[in-house]
């Protein structure tokens, strides 16, 4: 079947696919119309995972040094281009977050990763509190939860807010970031040192 200028636009306008990716789709599906879309569509998770590869490896390890050399932070932050790991929005909101790490402590990126047993710990002291200050029985499993909540919102990078604007948590101030730079960006892995710290092992 032959496929037509007209055909391509059509799936192009459909699916926003390359003019050359919808010539190959049509020439694979034999010119049928939904078959190219369901070939288009594959391309695309396909690509999808590709991309996902790509993103791992743009961006960049910022480093903060504060308090003439008393903390350091080491944060990787992820985008999807060369390009924007360059730009500097992106270079700026790298340094920001390297800030915030250095200035709020959080141990870890987001909720998700704090084990189960660390929220069963915080549960037991906002319960032990709780029934020390007297609360009934009826709202302890709300305050309880509450404080919960809190300890997440202290621990995790994510939900903690933003030192310079206490309207925005971190997660927020990312995805004004991500709009306004049209990528993805990822919060990779942080490290953060105090001197004289003692380490987990000692």
């Amino acid at each position: 079947m032959e496929i037509t200028t007209q055909m391509i636009k059509e799936l192009r306008a459909a699916t926003s696919a390359p003019m050359l990716d919808c010539r190959k789709a049509l020439q694979e599906a034999n010119g049928d119309y939904q078959k190219a879309v369901d070939w288009l569509r594959e391309k695309g998770m396909a690509t999808a995972a590709k991309r996902s590869d790509r993103e791992a490896s743009n961006g960049v390890v910022e480093m903060y040094s504060h308090g003439g050399g008393r903390v350091g932070v080491m944060v990787e932050i992820n985008c999807e281009t060369d390009f924007v790991a360059r730009a500097e929005k992106f270079r700026t909101l790298a340094h920001e977050i390297a800030l915030q790490i250095a200035a709020s402590s959080p141990r870890y990126i987001k909720a998700d990763e704090i084990p189960a047993a660390e929220l069963e710990h915080e549960a037991e002291i906002a319960r032990a509190r709780a029934i020390e200050e007297g609360k009934p029985e009826n709202v302890m499993t709300k305050i309880v939860e509450g404080r919960v909540e809190k300890y997440k919102d202290e621990v995790c990078l994510m939900r903690q807010t933003y030192i310079r604007d206490e309207s925005l948590t971190i997660e927020k101030l990312i995805l004004q970031n991500v709009a306004a730079i049209g990528e993805s960006v990822i919060v990779r892995r942080f490290q953060r040192w105090e001197l004289g710290e003692s380490t987990k092992e000692e």
